[in-house]
């Protein structure tokens, strides 16, 4: 029997109170540029995206080493916007951490310092133009 389709998800608007949080958690990093992506906020350096806002969740873009470590000690699962199409190099960011201002602040260091390592993407010139 053929597997069976996952259905896309409807999408939402981020809670209020997560919106509220991320813009909260970036006061601490003023070198990032914030946008919007697929209506939902997201923080990027150098033109790479580090974290953002899904639905109600918040993820992260994380080096091999970041992600296996929070994956252990949180059991989070990797971003998987479309159902059956993860995004490998992020993860959600656990309900524990966005409580806590320290970890949380932590762990998007985390990103920030994976997604600089990076090379810089070169903003592609919209089709309008």
């Amino acid at each position: 029997m053929p597997p069976t389709k996952k259905p896309m998800p409807a999408f939402t608007k981020a809670p209020e109170e997560m919106v509220r949080l991320f813009e909260n958690a970036l006061k601490d990093f003023p070198m990032a540029t914030q946008r919007k992506m697929f209506g939902y906020p997201c923080a990027f350096v150098n033109g790479n995206m580090f974290t953002g806002l899904f639905q109600e969740e918040m993820f992260l873009h994380l080096s091999d080493e970041d992600r296996a470590a929070i994956r252990k000690e949180y059991g989070t699962p990797l971003f998987e916007p479309m159902p059956g199409r993860p995004m490998r190099e992020y993860v959600l960011v656990p309900h524990y951490v966005l409580k806590s201002p320290r970890l949380l602040r932590t762990w998007l260091t985390k990103g920030m310092k994976y997604a600089k390592s990076l090379p810089p993407k070169v903003m592609r010139r919209s089709r309008k133009e």
